[in-house]
């Protein structure tokens, strides 16, 4: 499954985190539990339709999935809009 994307201001910003959820075999309600958030706003996210994402959370977030956040994120200025 290729990454999300998301067209803000025309930047292509991926968020591969089905990516990690599945090499660390965890579930994403495994993951809302552990960071503290809502199965409603991890997916918000997973989707790629977040506007915006706290360092406290990407801090969480690569903690528990034992990961930079470059891993999870990736910005794309080649990928057609």
């Amino acid at each position: 499954m290729p990454p999300i994307t998301d067209d803000t201001e025309g930047t292509r910003i991926m968020v591969k985190l089905d990516d990690l959820l599945y090499a660390r075999r965890m579930t994403l309600t495994e993951l809302a539990e552990r960071v503290g958030l809502t199965l409603a706003n991890l997916s918000i996210l997973k989707t790629g339709k977040a506007k915006a994402i706290r360092f406290s959370t990407l801090a969480a977030i690569c903690r528990e999935l034992e990961c930079q956040p470059g891993d999870l994120l990736a910005y794309d200025d080649e990928q057609p809009q």
